[in-house]
């Protein structure tokens, strides 16, 4: 009976909500540890910095980075552009997604790049701000 119950209860949850990342819009971009500007203020983000909302209220959203760390961010200061920022020491951009494709670029730990394409198959096709595209491997950054 009581794995009956469980089953009704998964079935009626559906499936698990998929991670919303968005990217901070404009430099300088306060983070704070309550929602409200009154709040402490712990930190400036700079663009494109990429992030994970956790929670939505009014016109706040606490966030998670590549850190770990919970923020709260004003939902103004949210952009709709996708990012991730390189948490390896070197992300090698290759032309194709194959460890044996040609190498494009090399992006060092910290830098955001815009995401191209969807992942597949543990590789991600990203933009570097000096518009060279190519793909990384999704172990190499975090944001997707």
């Amino acid at each position: 009976m009581r794995a009956l119950a469980v089953s009704i209860l998964l079935a009626l949850a559906g499936p698990a909500a998929a991670a919303e990342f968005r990217s901070i819009a404009e430099s300088g971009t306060l983070m704070y540890d309550a929602p409200s500007v009154r709040a402490k203020k712990l930190f400036v983000a700079s663009r494109l910095y990429p992030v994970e909302i956790v929670i939505n209220i009014d016109t706040w959203a606490k966030v998670r980075d590549h850190a770990g760390d919970l923020v709260w961010v004003e939902k103004k200061a949210l952009s709709d552009k996708r990012t991730v920022i390189v948490t390896a020491a070197v992300a090698e951009a290759r032309q194709a997604a194959s460890e044996q494709a040609t190498l494009v670029f090399q992006a060092q730990k910290g830098v955001a790049l815009d995401i191209a394409e969807p992942p597949a198959g543990g590789w991600i096709r990203v933009r570097h701000a000096d518009g060279a595209t190519g793909y990384v491997r999704i172990s190499q950054v975090w944001g997707i």
